[in-house]
């Protein structure tokens, strides 16, 4: 009856002195927020409440476990006390990214609140991502290298290891290539500043948007919301447009084929007056021109700006839609048409009875 006592007072006294603790430094961390608005540090670091928790309760639980005398933890008090330092690793894993990953986001968005500049803002984000990602990574390797020291047979077979360490390291370096491959490409992507999170690039003749970018892949959203996953070597050893680079805007063309006796100079004039009241036209340049003729119409083609492609795209459907419903109102007879009747004019058997 007093083991089970003692294993009740054990197990309460830690949980009760984990919420406390924790609670304490919610508030704390609470108050630092109110006074400092100015940083999300203090908010962001809220989050590591539930890895705060394991860690305390894991180490009180570790560290008490000699008072308890029930039969069953005094029999594998061994067992019990190795189970609970790996979950203190764990635990204590968890908790480093959590605060690195505050640390990180709180500096980012401070630097996005100052920067003006959206093409910086991109690569600053893209570089933070994939560093977060790198560290997650690291830690949990150095975690998990700890957790095997733990165990005895791990120890023993150190010099070992070490010894063939040259040997597997080649052997995974051919067995991991690709993957390796990806990672250093990852890398290269996020300090190269060849392509960033939000860019609009086309790749395998996919328009879309960078959406999301780690050590091994990249994720673009395609204007219907699909996702097309691409490994991060592809931008590091193939061609593909980004738009973004160099800044966001972008200019587009609309090309209308229409009859020879189109009036050209009033269609431009027209096209202007539609420009001044699209909401998606940035005023940097416009310009409508006959790029082609043939012998059964021209081909006109109008030139447009705006200041990303999503405006382009919407500038280009309303010049189009306008183009042609001005040329159906106002001069049907410019619309391309197809000549299925007879030729006018005097015949061969005309030309031959004269």
């Amino acid at each position: 009856m007093e083991s089970l006592l003692r294993l009740a007072l054990v197990l309460g006294g830690s949980a009760l002195v984990t919420f406390a603790v924790g609670r304490v430094a919610d508030l704390l961390l609470r108050h630092a927020d109110a006074r400092h608005p100015e940083t999300p540090l203090w908010g962001l670091l809220r989050r590591c409440r539930a890895p705060l928790y394991a860690v305390l309760a894991t180490a009180l639980l570790r560290g008490t476990l000699g008072a308890v005398d029930w039969a069953p933890v005094r029999e594998h008090r061994v067992a019990v006390a190795h189970v609970l330092l790996l979950c203190l690793i764990g635990g204590g894993a968890w908790l480093a990214v959590r605060v690195a990953s505050a640390v990180v986001e709180s500096s980012y968005a401070r630097y996005a609140g100052r920067s003006r500049d959206p093409a910086r803002v991109r690569r600053v984000r893209t570089q933070v991502t994939l560093i977060m990602r790198g560290v997650a990574v690291a830690v949990g390797v150095i975690a998990t290298a700890v957790a095997l020291v733990t165990f005895p047979s791990f120890r023993t077979l150190g010099t070992s290891l070490l010894a063939s360490a040259g040997i597997i390291g080649i052997v995974a370096g051919v067995a991991a290539q690709s993957t390796l491959g990806n990672l250093f490409a990852g890398f290269q992507i996020a300090f190269g500043d060849m392509v960033r999170i939000g860019d609009t690039v086309v790749v395998e003749g996919e328009w879309g948007i960078v959406e999301e970018v780690t050590l091994t892949f990249l994720a673009v959203r395609t204007w219907d919301e699909r996702r097309v996953t691409l490994p991060v070597s592809y931008f590091t050893s193939r061609p593909f447009e980004n738009w973004s680079r160099g800044g966001a805007e972008i200019t587009g063309t609309v090309f209308v084929h229409c009859d020879h006796s189109t009036p050209v100079a009033l269609m431009r004039a027209h096209l202007r007056e539609f420009l001044e009241t699209c909401p998606t036209w940035d005023r940097r340049g416009w310009d409508l021109v006959v790029t082609d003729t043939s012998p059964t119409g021209i081909t006109v083609r109008a030139l447009v700006t705006a200041r990303d492609a999503d405006d382009l795209w919407a500038t280009r459907c309303a010049v189009r839609e306008e183009l042609v419903g001005w040329l159906a109102r106002e001069h049907p007879q410019a619309l391309p048409r197809i000549v299925t009747g007879p030729a006018s004019g005097p015949t061969h058997s005309d030309e031959f009875s004269t």
